[in-house]
């Protein structure tokens, strides 16, 4: 009988694709895979983790002491534990948590495999290109997550990600075409190009930035519909990224570039290399040069220095930019990390949530005017799902899981998830979309 293992999974969707690696060399192995399932069944668990923020951390340890507790009921035989919060903490998981019967980083989780052979009742699968292993999707099969680099090389000074992942490695473009290619064998049409820091892919290998080259060499591969581009940086944007975009019609006008902030004593403590007007002037240009973009954006509040005139800057520039798509969150103190080590945390906590609170109250009007002007268009939609008394979609300027949807009535006729249709938008709340099907669209 073929042993089931339960892989749970936390944080981005970075980490996302590695389980679906892992996935994948499991089931080639003869073992039963879950993803995330609502009753963990399973006699072995896996759980890739996330350490990004502090409540990242603390649902990594809460999963992670579920499943050591249903090991003690004698539910379960064996747990691992894989990702960004194992590679921060490796020694201090391991002595605090013994019941764990393997802890791995961020670049190492396929040793995970190697201890699970003695029950392999198959050989794994042939690599698709450079050793790269096929995944197997747990998104819905018309689109995937496409992680083109990992790592970090610009040290902004609340972030530790660059103290998990280290320095910036790209995937050769010849291994990522050629996943591309194969995932759209596999009936893929829309992918989430995503890295930590997507404007610095090729620097490594090609010694200059290589992205735009890539996005259009994507973009030029038969079956391929969308192209969605996740996450950018402000500093030594690569402006002809918005000319791939502007020439390929199936390259999302959709850019996901973390700001942060717009203070410029604050950025220059954040260690962003950019100050406010560079920041305004981006802005403009990206939206005179790829007319009708969506922007979606981070921004922080709370970060050392920020005083009551620097959040109202902040909140003035959100009023300006009338981003699409924001979120936020307050700064958190990360161990390691350079503000950790030389700024205070000065910003009481009350204060950064009553500034939280103001900022996304702002940005929720501001996405119901913008929803609100879509009123009367028609829209081209893909529809990811039916969900009661509606079929669930997206336009290309909606990501999946972190953007609005479009809700269309289940009782007009039946539409086919994964395909595209011309939606005629009849309403709109504060972020969802309402409509109705004229067409089957391409």
């Amino acid at each position: 009988m073929r042993q089931t293992i339960d892989i749970i999974t936390l944080g981005c969707s970075k980490n996302l694709v590695d389980s679906e690696r892992l996935m994948a060399r499991l089931e080639a192995m003869g073992y039963r895979v879950k993803h995330d399932p609502e009753q963990p069944r399973g006699q072995i668990a896996i759980i890739n983790t996330c350490g990004f923020i502090g409540d990242a951390k603390e649902e990594s340890i809460n999963t992670i002491l579920q499943f050591v507790q249903r090991k003690n009921e004698g539910r379960l035989s064996r747990i691992y534990v894989m990702g960004c919060l194992s590679q921060r903490y490796l020694k201090t998981l391991g002595h605090e948590l013994p019941e764990v019967d393997g802890i791995y980083g961020k670049f190492d989780w396929d040793k995970i495999v190697d201890e699970l052979k003695e029950t392999t009742t198959s050989e794994c699968p042939k690599p698709i290109a450079s050793g790269e292993m096929p995944r197997h999707i747990t998104t819905p099969s018309h689109y995937a997550y496409i992680k083109i680099s990992e790592g970090c090389d610009r040290h902004c000074a609340y972030c530790a990600i660059p103290i998990m992942t280290g320095h910036h490695h790209s995937r050769p473009i010849e291994e990522i075409l050629d996943e591309v290619t194969w995932l759209v064998g596999q009936g893929v049409k829309e992918f989430q190009v995503i890295a930590q820091e997507l404007t610095y892919y090729g620097i490594d290998l090609y010694k200059k930035r290589r992205i735009a080259e890539l996005v259009d060499r994507m973009a030029h591969i038969k079956g391929v519909k969308w192209i969605r581009l996740h996450y950018a940086y402000p500093h030594q944007f690569p402006m002809e990224l918005l000319d791939v975009m502007q020439a390929n019609r199936n390259v999302c006008r959709y850019l996901d570039i973390a700001l942060q902030h717009i203070s410029t004593p604050v950025l220059e403590n954040m260690r962003r290399h950019v100050d406010s007007q560079q920041t305004y002037d981006l802005i403009t240009q990206i939206r005179q040069r790829v007319p009708g973009i969506h922007l979606r954006t981070t921004l922080m509040v709370g970060f050392p220095g920020e005083g009551d005139a620097e959040f109202q800057e902040l909140m003035d520039f959100v009023r300006w930019a009338r981003f699409e798509r924001m979120g936020a969150f307050a700064y958190s103190r990360e161990d390691g990390t350079y503000a950790a080590r030389h700024l205070p945390d000065s910003v009481p906590q009350t204060v950064k949530q009553a500034r939280l609170d103001r900022l996304m109250s702002l940005q929720q009007r501001i996405s119901a005017e913008v929803q609100a002007e879509k009123v009367g268009q028609t829209m081209k939609v893909i529809i990811d799902r039916r969900e009661g008394e509606y079929y669930v979609g997206r336009t290309e300027f909606d990501s999946p899981e972190v953007d609005p949807e479009v809700l269309i009535p289940a009782s007009e006729r039946t539409l086919r998830r994964g395909c595209f249709y011309n939606v005629h938008i009849t309403d709109s709340d504060d972020f969802d979309l309402y409509g109705t099907v004229v067409a089957r669209a391409n």
